[in-house]
């Protein structure tokens, strides 16, 4: 019914994916085609994408609770819990994702203006090594 270059792009979730290959336009499409499809764009107000992102977080957290540093970087070891890990930290940034979708952020240049940003607000001379809040530097 498809021709593979339509198909992938109407169905970009069922092909392989990696960070090396896949573009953030392409994860966008995907997760806007999974919405789509579902008719779930109805549920996905500004307010309710924001808020499913920190619910997921905090499922990503819960992971680690109780850990220390030790033990949480062990984890990631385990196969299951990795899987876990993994599975949450997806559902954070799908919701990430959908939420610039719909906001018509574009991350790229969003993420590149926050660096812009925090370099300056630390700066490698002043901040290198150091966990310190940056009006703290």
């Amino acid at each position: 019914m498809f021709n593979s270059f339509a198909r992938r792009w109407l169905f970009p979730y069922e092909f392989e994916m990696s960070d090396q290959t896949a573009t953030l336009e392409e994860l966008k499409q995907s997760v806007a085609a999974f919405a789509e499809e579902r008719d779930w764009i109805q549920y996905h107000s500004l307010k309710n994408l924001a808020m499913s992102i920190s619910i997921e977080s905090g499922e990503l957290m819960e992971r680690f609770q109780w850990l220390d540093n030790a033990a949480s970087n062990t984890l990631v070891g385990d196969a299951a819990a990795r899987l876990a890990i993994e599975d949450e930290l997806a559902d954070v940034l799908i919701y990430s994702l959908q939420l610039a979708n719909r906001a018509e952020i574009d991350l790229s240049r969003a993420i590149k203006r926050k660096m812009a940003i925090n370099a300056e607000k630390y700066p490698v001379e002043k901040a290198k090594g150091r966990s310190d809040k940056y009006d703290s530097l």
